[in-house]
């Protein structure tokens, strides 16, 4: 019998998966947590064979606590949940040692194939997902700027992203300000931008800011453009 803890912020998104998770007889307990601290204090407290984690939970994120999570519990599953575009968080969830991916868009029935895996001892992908990831190794070369980055670099990514301060993203990571100042400039090097502004309109066009999706296919693979640039124009 198995217990299954849902990390999630969203309390209609907690009793769906609830209601699905029911239905199978050998799920005796199912756990809620609508928070990353809450999820964490769980899984210390007590033992979750499986841990549906959003990634797109308050303050600190899913990809934040992933690790603390399998360290809490080294015999726990980890199959990560998100509204959020597959390919651009998968491969990074899948790194940091979750069991699986899926998109919250997927069916029902895709969702319980997905926890029948990962509760046996084997890594979920969608299909989809799967043939997504397999292309883009194919097509490393000319890659979106975004996936040069290392885990931990792509994590400071996103905070900067929506305007976490230095400050309070070495708080949350448990880093020092130098050392994320450190990935910052990294950050900066490798993906070419001048300003924060650079930083945060690619973020946009690429559908890496929860609420927003990519605006086209194609922009993936610009470089940034120049703040004092129209919107739309290559910088130089």
């Amino acid at each position: 019998m198995y217990g299954v803890l849902i990390a999630d912020d969203h309390p209609l998104v907690r009793a769906g998966f609830r209601q699905f998770l029911q239905t199978d007889p050998a799920i005796a307990r199912i756990g809620e947590a609508g928070t990353a601290e809450q999820a964490l204090a769980m899984s210390r407290n007590e033992h979750w064979d499986l841990v549906l984690l959003d990634i797109g939970l308050p303050g600190r994120s899913g990809l934040d606590i992933l690790s603390d999570i399998i360290d809490a519990d080294r015999d726990s599953k980890v199959l990560v949940t998100s509204a959020m575009s597959e390919r651009q968080f998968a491969v990074h969830a899948l790194r940091l040692g979750a069991s699986g991916y899926l998109s919250k868009h997927s069916a029902p029935e895709e969702l319980m194939r997905a926890v029948h895996a990962v509760l046996a001892g084997r890594h979920y992908v969608s299909a989809d997902l799967a043939n997504a990831l397999k292309a883009e190794q194919e097509r490393k070369r000319d890659a979106p700027l975004h996936q040069q980055l290392s885990t931990r670099e792509f994590q400071i990514f996103c905070k900067m992203a929506v305007g976490r301060s230095t400050l309070s993203m070495a708080t949350e990571l448990g880093l020092s300000s130098k050392t994320v100042s450190t990935y910052r400039a990294r950050i900066f090097q490798k993906m070419k931008f001048r300003a924060n502004a650079d930083l945060v309109a690619y973020a946009i066009r690429n559908g890496l800011i929860p609420g927003t999706m990519a605006i086209e296919p194609t922009l993936a693979t610009e470089k940034p453009t120049h703040p004092s640039a129209a919107p739309g124009q290559r910088g130089s």
